[in-house]
């Protein structure tokens, strides 16, 4: 297919600029105002007003197969994904099998290539059965196979094992993506240990069982060289022990969410859909999430799309499972709450949601230029929608952004040079 892209306001050179784009062959064959529109097979016009941005990559989603399919599917997750304008999802383990040899990851590889509508590539664990103790996985067996390496849903409980994983990863030149954790300091909790938990008599989680295991790490990643990266932080000392941590120059990057950067805990409400882990944390922690944005400090916005069934997120906030949906809300919620305000810029967000996540997990794209793959999503920023979980594409209806208005839509969503998705 030879698709043709008109009069688009297109990311190139980290900024946006009016340009035609012409695909052709899976990839962008020529940039500019003046190009030919002669012999192509679809003519897209972007009015002037349409934002061509290279597709979203979230290097944190659950797509639930093998094991899970009640919850989501490799299809269904894709599809949400591409809805959205994500053409990359980097799908956790959180698996049975969980992706720990290469027998158990082909059984996800296997659906991968079979079912897929965008690119999805999975990660393996760090330790085996993904227990977070016991003994860590062979990583050499499955590193060419996987994007990197992650517990997601399980903190790697010792410094033992989690230095012995980085010494392996960092031989192999491989990222650790470490959900942080320490069991130890949970005692039962399920939401934040705030004022939200003390008024409305729940057991919290505690800051510091996120915090502490950060500052273990950054100090192995610091000893071994290993590239390290933290998922979903939601506190307000990670961000200034990852601050710290980089400015001594150790390799850490890290990531966080749309619902920590635009609610906090007394937006909870007794419902299943506000429960996740890490859960919302106070306002103090949103705002220095926010500065770790602003300053660079916080790398991606990631979704954590974690689909689970109507049942199992209708049991209020203590016994409902952990995980709310995000795919497809995650652009026009940021863009409503932090573009829109003036807080980021569209061309910031972008770089968070595009470019660093491709530059830190080592995947090609990310940039818009001749020559390179068509992996594209046609933004209009200004469209203004209603969350209605029920219209979700994923399986998953669980989202504390039910009912929210918001401004942002992706229209089009072109996967090697392929249309994956559009809308009127």
């Amino acid at each position: 297919m030879t698709l043709f892209i008109k009069n688009a306001l297109a990311y190139i050179d980290k900024t946006f600029k009016k340009s035609d784009v012409l695909i052709k062959d899976g990839k962008i064959h020529s940039l500019g105002i003046s190009i030919s529109s002669d012999n192509v097979d679809r003519i897209v016009d972007a009015q002037d007003k349409y934002f061509l941005i290279p597709g979203f990559a979230d290097v944190h989603t659950h797509l639930r197969e093998p094991g899970f399919s009640c919850k989501e599917t490799i299809k269904t997750g894709s599809m949400a994904g591409a809805r959205a304008g994500y053409t990359i999802l980097c799908t956790m383990p959180n698996l049975n099998p969980a992706p720990d040899c290469a027998e158990n990851l082909k059984a996800q590889t296997d659906i991968i290539e079979r079912d897929a509508v965008i690119d999805v590539l999975p990660f393996g664990t760090i330790t085996k059965e993904r227990k977070g103790d016991g003994e860590i996985i062979d990583f050499r067996s499955i590193a060419d196979k996987v994007v990197g390496f992650s517990d997601d849903g399980t903190g790697v409980q010792t410094e033992e094992l989690m230095r012995k994983a980085m010494t392996e990863c960092a031989k192999l030149g491989k990222i650790i993506s470490a959900h942080c954790e320490v069991n130890a300091l949970l005692n039962g909790g399920y939401i934040h240990d705030g004022e939200y938990a003390k008024a409305h008599n729940h057991r919290g989680i505690c800051s510091r069982s996120e915090w502490a295991q950060i500052e273990r790490d950054c100090a192995l990643a610091e000893e071994t060289g290993c590239q390290y990266h933290v998922c979903h932080i939601s506190t307000k000392e990670s961000v200034d022990i990852i601050r710290k941590a980089k400015a001594r120059g150790v390799n850490v990057t890290c990531e966080t969410g749309p619902h920590y950067l635009t609610m906090c805990d007394m937006d909870l409400r007794e419902d299943g859909r506000f429960k996740m882990n890490p859960p919302l944390r106070s306002e103090a922690d949103r705002q220095a999430l926010i500065e770790g944005v602003i300053d660079g400090t916080v790398d991606i916005i990631a979704t954590d799309h974690a689909p689970h069934t109507v049942e199992e997120k209708s049991k209020g906030l203590e016994k409902s499972a952990m995980g709310i949906v995000g795919l497809e809300t995650a652009f026009a919620v940021l863009n409503t709450k932090l573009v829109k305000t003036g807080i980021i810029t569209l061309e910031k967000l972008i770089e968070m949601m595009s470019v660093r996540p491709r530059e830190i997990f080592g995947i090609d794209g990310g940039i818009m230029k001749e020559g390179a793959v068509a992996d594209l999503a046609l933004l209009d920023i200004d469209r203004e929608w209603t969350v209605d979980p029920e219209k979700f594409v994923s399986m998953g209806r669980a989202t504390p952004f039910k009912d929210w208005k918001l401004q942002g839509q992706n229209l089009l969503t072109v996967y090697r040079g392929e249309i994956v998705y559009e809308t009127v």
